[in-house]
């Protein structure tokens, strides 16, 4: 798929992979590149940058993106790309989290793409054409040993693209799920007072990600790897399941020892 002459929206769009994804789009020649994000602010600006059209949009609410997707059609008569980009981290730890990040992290990291296919499919079938994208996260192939919940929900995310994949290939949809590692966006950023990401020293920049999302539209594939490590690790992981979790015991460990360091040295300051 190429994106020039494409009518494009893209969530989560007013910064990271989001942002950087819309102005790839635009290099490349879209006609339109509808920005939406709750930061209604930050999706002026980047879609102002392309040419394009903002929306504030919370891709957990069912309505706001129906909505949102109505208005899109009205205005330009047709959506050919969907980037359903828009998710959250949600928080550390697994049982001690409370119910309520449970739910609005599953409702951002996997429901919004229901939502949104819901929204947009119909059109796209009726046109015999379409591509849809999910943002998923190498954690949904591999795991966050440190972070259920988002390792929960991208999971999550990865299966459902893997399904529409499935099902919706032969009206003329294609779906693609994007898993990137450790990429230089905010979500990957510390607060202050808290120790580096373990996933910073590898990370790419937005720039590199939306890189390998073009070479891959260009070749219709499915899966996304702009690590390609990625790819080994899953290997390993099917060849040895149980040692692969011994591994990432050994990740969490290390992990969890770094933080209590630097925990250790700010309370000595």
């Amino acid at each position: 798929m190429k994106v020039k002459g494409k009518i494009i929206l893209v969530t989560g769009g007013a910064s990271g992979i989001g942002k950087a994804l819309c102005e790839r789009f635009h290099a490349e020649g879209a006609e339109k590149i509808f920005v939406a994000d709750l930061d209604f602010e930050g999706a002026k600006k980047v879609a102002e940058s392309v040419g394009g059209k903002a929306f504030r949009l919370d891709v957990g609410d069912e309505e706001n993106c129906q909505s949102v997707v109505r208005e899109i059609l009205d205005e330009a008569g047709r959506i050919d790309f969907v980037c359903s980009n828009a998710g959250i981290a949600g928080a550390e730890g697994s049982l001690e989290v409370s119910d309520d990040v449970w739910r609005r992290i599953y409702e951002i990291n996997v429901l919004s793409h229901v939502f949104l296919a819901r929204a947009v499919f119909p059109s796209m079938i009726e046109l015999g054409a379409g591509a849809f994208l999910i943002t998923a996260s190498a954690a949904g192939l591999l795991t966050h040993p440190t972070a259920a919940p988002y390792a929960v929900t991208k999971h999550a995310a990865r299966a459902l693209a893997e399904n529409f994949a499935i099902e919706f290939r032969e009206k003329g949809i294609y779906v693609s799920c994007l898993c990137p590692q450790g990429v230089k966006t905010p979500m990957l950023e510390c607060a202050e007072g808290e120790p580096e990401n373990f996933l910073m020293a590898e990370a790419i920049t937005s720039e590199e990600c939306a890189e390998a999302v073009i070479k891959a539209l260009e070749k219709e594939t499915f899966l996304i790897l702009p690590h390609a490590e990625v790819a080994d690790y899953i290997v390993k992981k099917a060849e040895n399941y149980d040692r692969w979790l011994h591994s990432l015991r050994k990740i969490r460990n290390a992990v969890l020892a770094e933080k209590e360091k630097f925990l250790s040295k700010g309370k000595q300051a």
